[in-house]
C-alpha cells in the first residue's frame, strides 16, 4: 500500500508539472528560442538516417563533416519519439513540457528521499520560484534533462551510492556538453563532507571522474568529441574569444533578476535565516545545498543562461535548511495544548510555504507564458527556405548575414549548406581570418563583396533578414548580387559570375 501511495503521489505531482508547464508553452504556437529547430530537425534525421547521420550543413565550421561531434547525442536520441508528430513544432513543444516536467520530478524525487516534510509542496515550488527559469525550461534544449542529472547526483551523492555516480556520469557526457557540473558537484559534496564532518570523503570524485572519461573515450565520435569539448568550453571559460554568441552568455541586471526570480532569491534568502535558527551544526546536505547554490548564483551572476540551475538549487537549499526546524514533524511533539493558536503556531510553515508556492506559481507561469508568447514568428523564414530548395542545386552553399539563423534554415532546408550556426566561435575558431571577413561583409564594409562570398566562402546564395540594412545596401550596389526573392522577413540574392 506504502509503495502504491508513493507511485500515485509521484504521477500526481507529475501530471501538476505537465499542466503547468502546458500553461506556458501552448500560451503562443510560436516556439521559444532559435535552437528548438536545429535539436527537433536533426532528431528528426537521427531517426531517418540512423543515430550516426553525416552532418554536412555547416562545412566551414569545426562542425565540418569530418570533425563532426552531436554533443547533444543522447538528447536528441530522446527526442526522437516526438519527431512523429506531424508537425514538428508540437514534437518540440510537447518535448519541453515532458522533460522539464520530468527534471522537476527528479528534484522531487531528491526532497522525497530525502525525507523532506511536505516533500511534494516544495517541488511545486519549482512552478513559482522564477519565470526566467521557467521559461528555459520550456525551451526545446538539452538544459531541462541536465538538471534532472544533477538532481539526481545529488540524491546518489547524499545517499552515499557512489558507484551510481560511473553509470550517471558516464550518461551525462553523452546527453549534453555540461557534464562538468557533475564533477563540480561532486567537489562540492566532498567540501561540505569536510567542513560538517570534518573527514575527506574523496571517493565521490573518483567515481564521477571515472564515469565521465569513460563517457569521453567510449564515444561514438571518439576522439572528435575531445577535441571539440576543449574547442568549445575554453573560449567561454577563459573569455579567450570577444565573439558575441547571444544574450544567454551575458548576466542579467540587479533590476532584471529581482524580476524574474524573486521567489528564489526569497527562498534562499529563507534558508539563511533558518540557518540563523539553529545552534546545531550545519549537516552535510544543508552544506552541500548551499555550497551549490552558491555556486550556481556565482555562475548566473556570470551569464544569464545559468538561471536554469540556481533557482532550484537556491529551493533545495532551502528545503534542507528548513527541515531541520519548523517543518520537522516532530515539532507537533513539541505542543501539548491543543490550543488554537498553538495550532495556528504549528501549522505556520506550512501555510506560509503553501503561500508562496501559490503566488510564486499565479506571478511565475503567467510571465513566463508572455515571455514566451513574444517569440518569433514559427514559420519566419519558411518562405526563403521554400525557394531555396525549388530553385538551387542541393548541398549548393547559403551565405548568411546572421549566425543566430542557421537553425530555423536547417528546419525547414536540409537541401542547402549553410556557412555559419549554432555558435559564431564554431567558425571562428576553423578559420579566424574568415570569420572577421564575414563580419565586415555583412556589416556592409565591403563593396561589392560578390566576388569575395563566391571565391572565399564558396557560396552561391545570400541570405538576409531585413535588419541588416548596411549589408542590403552593399547588396543593392554590387552588380554581382541579384535579387531572386523578397518577403516581410528576408531577401535571397543569387551570387552571379563574372561573365553575367
Amino acid at each position: 500500500m506504502k509503495l502504491q501511495r508513493q507511485a500515485l503521489l509521484s504521477i500526481g505531482i507529475f501530471i501538476l508539472f505537465i499542466a503547468g508547464m502546458s500553461l506556458i508553452q501552448f500560451a503562443t504556437p510560436d516556439m521559444p528560442d532559435n535552437d528548438g529547430f536545429y535539436h527537433i530537425k536533426l532528431a528528426q534525421i537521427m531517426r531517418i538516417e540512423g543515430l550516426k547521420p553525416k552532418f554536412p550543413w555547416l562545412p566551414l565550421s569545426i562542425l565540418n563533416p569530418q570533425e563532426y561531434y552531436d554533443h547533444h547525442f543522447l538528447y536528441h536520441v530522446a527526442l526522437i519519439p516526438f519527431t512523429w508528430f506531424a508537425d514538428l513544432r508540437l514534437g518540440a513543444k510537447w518535448s519541453a513540457v515532458v522533460f522539464s516536467s520530468l527534471a522537476f520530478l527528479a528534484v522531487w524525487f531528491l526532497f522525497h528521499r530525502q525525507r523532506i516534510p511536505y516533500d511534494w509542496l516544495w517541488a511545486l515550488a519549482l512552478l513559482g520560484i522564477s519565470d526566467a527559469f521557467l521559461y528555459r525550461m520550456s525551451v526545446t534544449r538539452a538544459q531541462s534533462l541536465s538538471l534532472a542529472f544533477l538532481a539526481i547526483g545529488m540524491t546518489w551523492l547524499l545517499e552515499r551510492k557512489y558507484k551510481h555516480l560511473v553509470i550517471l556520469s558516464f550518461i551525462y557526457v553523452w546527453l549534453y556538453d555540461a557534464f562538468p557540473l557533475m564533477l563540480a558537484l561532486g567537489f562540492l559534496y566532498v567540501l561540505a563532507v569536510l567542513l560538517s564532518e570534518r573527514r575527506l570523503e574523496y571517493k565521490p570524485l573518483l567515481f564521477i571522474a571515472g564515469g565521465i572519461a569513460l563517457g569521453m573515450i567510449v564515444n561514438p565520435y571518439f576522439p572528435d568529441n575531445i577535441i571539440f569539448s576543449w574547442n568549445h568550453m575554453l573560449p567561454k571559460l577563459t573569455d579567450a574569444t570577444a565573439v558575441s554568441v547571444g544574450n544567454e552568455w551575458f548576466p542579467y541586471t540587479t533590476q532584471q533578476l529581482l524580476e524574474n526570480s524573486l521567489f528564489s532569491l526569497l527562498f534562499f534568502v529563507s534558508g539563511i535565516f533558518a540557518l540563523g535558527l539553529t545552534s546545531c551544526r550545519m549537516d552535510v546536505r544543508t552544506a552541500f545545498a548551499l555550497l551549490a547554490s552558491l555556486l550556481f548564483g556565482l555562475m548566473l551572476m556570470q551569464a544569464r543562461r545559468f538561471v536554469e540551475y540556481f533557482p532550484p538549487f537556491a529551493l533545495i537549499f532551502a528545503a534542507f535548511a528548513w527541515a531541520a526546524h519548523f517543518l520537522d514533524r516532530q515539532f507537533a511533539c513539541r505542543i501539548s495544548t491543543p490550543s488554537p493558536f498553538k495550532r495556528i503556531l504549528h501549522n505556520a510553515p506550512l501555510l506560509l510555504l503553501s503561500a508562496a508556492v501559490i503566488l510564486g506559481a499565479s506571478r511565475s507561469i503567467p510571465r513566463a507564458g508572455e515571455a514566451i508568447n513574444d517569440s518569433k514568428p514559427y514559420d519566419l523564414y519558411a518562405g526563403a527556405s521554400q525557394w531555396l530548395v525549388e530553385n538551387t542545386p542541393a548541398g549548393s552553399r547559403v551565405f548568411q548575414t546572421d549566425w543566430d539563423d542557421f537553425p530555423r534554415l536547417f528546419f525547414y532546408n536540409t537541401h542547402n549548406t549553410y556557412l555559419i550556426g549554432l555558435d559564431p566561435t564554431y567558425m571562428q575558431l576553423y578559420d579566424p581570418e574568415l570569420y572577421d571577413l564575414w563580419v565586415l561583409i555583412t556589416q556592409g564594409k565591403v563593396e561589392n563583396p560578390s566576388r569575395i562570398i563566391a571565391l572565399r566562402f564558396g557560396s552561391q546564395y545570400v541570405h538576409t533578414d531585413l535588419k541588416h540594412g548596411s549589408f542590403i545596401k552593399a547588396a543593392e550596389r554590387d552588380p554581382g548580387l541579384r535579387e531572386v526573392y523578397r518577403d516581410d522577413q528576408a531577401i535571397l540574392y543569387e551570387v552571379l559570375s563574372p561573365s553575367q
